[in-house]
């Protein structure tokens, strides 16, 4: 299977080289000739535009900066569109916009070739080691076609559903990862304004609950996803009372915990359905009530 990869850049750049190194031979373009320049070129071969690779080859890989800049690589003038034969496979790794996977998918149809949104989580470390976290959206049929060129650059490959849901679960991923950050940000800032030193705040961050992640590895698994929230691990009405306590503390302090905020405003939402006494991971019902979905059970 010949194999394309259109993107040489932090991403791009070690997940050639394990594809190289696991013994495919690949034919690459990017807008910069300087990437080039990290590869020997016996294995690879260098390509003039997307449409090139894309006419020589079975599966096409992009890691590209957004939306716009895959767009124009396989939809553009010279692009992949140009190029791609019936049944060749794009796999983009990019983080885009679910519009523009289902733009590309569509115009895909129209001459039988297949797209894979396959956004992966790791960085350059997870990218040099192949241990990648690989989120993928596409046909079943389609998947198992380049799921073992996947599993080189990954260790954990999930499809999570049709062509875009890759993509959708990247966003969600990253939106919680940097909402998370944020909040730790502001807390620590808090701790640190008052005279803690930073290195303590920071210990009672990873050795408590918090730090252990037990809301992905047990909570919503054991709990959540059973819908156990009659025997309260904590109560929704003493998370009201703590979260009330930091922010007005932080107010006292003159300074913003608008990740708190937001928690408060989730947790008042369910203290006032009358679901106090219950656990707090109880407002998972609570925000399934108003998205008219339901993750549980």
């Amino acid at each position: 299977m010949s194999i394309g990869f259109i993107g040489i850049g932090t991403m791009g750049k070690p997940m050639v080289r394990n594809l190289i190194d696991a013994g495919h031979d690949m034919v690459l373009h990017d807008t910069n000739p300087a990437t080039y320049n990290d590869f020997n070129f016996d294995a690879v071969t260098i390509a003039q535009s997307p449409a090139e690779v894309a006419a020589s080859t079975d599966v096409i890989f992009t890691s590209l900066p957004g939306p716009s800049e895959l767009e124009s690589v396989t939809l553009g003038k010279g692009g992949i569109i140009e190029g791609i034969n019936p049944e060749t496979v794009q796999v983009d790794t990019s983080t885009v916009s679910p519009s523009t996977i289902e733009k590309i998918s569509k115009e895909f149809s129209k001459i039988n070739a297949h797209l894979i949104d396959a956004p992966v989580s790791g960085g350059p470390i997870g990218a040099e080691s192949g241990k990648l976290a690989i989120m993928v959206g596409g046909d079943i049929a389609v998947f198992d076609k380049v799921k073992p060129i996947l599993e080189i650059l990954g260790s954990s490959i999930t499809r999570v559903g049709p062509t875009g849901s890759g993509t959708v679960a990247k966003l969600v991923h990253n939106g919680i990862s940097m909402s998370t950050r944020i909040a730790v940000q502001e807390g620590m800032i808090l701790a640190v304004k008052y005279g803690i030193h930073p290195t303590d705040i920071l210990n009672v961050l990873t050795h408590g609950s918090f730090g252990q992640q037990t809301l992905l590895k047990s909570h919503i698994p054991d709990l959540v996803f059973k819908d156990d929230f009659d025997n309260p691990r904590f109560s929704l009405a003493l998370s009201e009372k703590d979260v009330s306590l930091a922010l007005a503390f932080a107010e006292e302090m003159g300074l913003e915990f608008g990740m708190a905020e937001r928690a408060l405003s989730r947790i008042r939402e369910g203290v006032d359905k009358g679901l106090g006494a219950k656990d707090n991971l109880v407002t998972y019902k609570v925000a399934e009530e108003k998205a008219g979905v339901k993750i549980r059970g």
